[in-house]
């Protein structure tokens, strides 16, 4: 109950700080409202907000608002693995440092995200350095671009790849019999490495933020839930080849439409 409460908690923080924006000339509640036009095409608000100046303290801001986010949208969806950790530290020689052993563990976790959201940074200062995306929606105005990624991703969801990371992330235990460590440095090492495999499993998906909208709260929960759902729910591997097959078609149909 102790973990799960702090685990509760940073997610409620982190999906706070996503909402609210902090920092950001908008808030992800504005940005979702005032988001109308469709994926690909420039909304006429783009005229009046301008690209923000890439300083060192506006990367550090959007490198923690990618963080954030990736925490509040993959926590949830781990939140079961990292509870049987707690569980199986609970019942060794070390449960006396169980909660301490845990945190480290989910420390390393987030560390894995915090590498991608150092990547999606860089990712989207090149884009905006392009002029690719709204600085209203913060989404890729190209629709040519979008469908390629909304292929890429649906295509990903057939990989041998994805395909091992996802059943890493639907069955942990092995993982955690198989290559436990001892003390503060294995359990921060284990976390990174489940965080490695969630990463693999995701981060594609993740990607379609561009496509959506960085801080659009209808993609943002709809790519959460999906996560939670294809790494949980019995049928999830399933859901997630029907996924993309969809994300391949509509990615085609954009594709198609651009060039009509």
């Amino acid at each position: 109950m102790v973990v799960l409460s702090a685990l509760t908690l940073v997610v409620v923080i982190a999906a706070l700080y996503t909402i609210f924006g902090v920092g950001m000339e908008m808030s992800a509640l504005e940005m979702t409202i005032g988001s109308t036009s469709k994926p690909g095409m420039s909304s006429g608000m783009d005229r009046i907000l301008m690209p923000a100046a890439w300083s060192p303290g506006y990367v550090v801001l959007v490198f923690v608002m990618w963080w954030a986010m990736m925490i509040a949208m993959m926590v949830p969806s781990a939140a079961p693995a990292i509870l049987l950790y707690a569980a199986l530290m609970g019942r060794s020689n070390q449960s006396f440092r169980s909660p301490r052993l845990t945190y480290v563990f989910l420390a390393g976790y987030l560390a894995a995200w915090a590498a991608f959201s150092l990547t999606a940074t860089g990712l989207q200062w090149a884009l905006e350095w392009h002029d690719l995306i709204s600085p209203m929606k913060m989404a890729i105005v190209s629709t040519t671009l979008c469908g390629c990624l909304l292929i890429l991703a649906g295509a990903y969801q057939f990989t041998p790849f994805k395909n091992n990371c996802l059943e890493h992330c639907r069955s942990p235990f092995q993982f955690l019999i198989a290559r436990h460590r001892d003390g503060l440095g294995g359990a921060f090492r284990m976390g990174l490495e489940h965080g490695s495999y969630c990463l693999g499993c995701c981060w594609f998906l993740m990607a379609l933020l561009f496509v959506g909208g960085i801080m659009n709260l209808y993609w943002i929960a709809g790519l959460a839930l999906f996560v939670a759902v294809e790494k949980l729910a019995p049928i999830g591997w399933h859901i997630g080849r029907v996924v993309g097959a969809v994300l391949i078609t509509g990615g085609g149909w954009l594709l198609v439409f651009n060039y009509v």
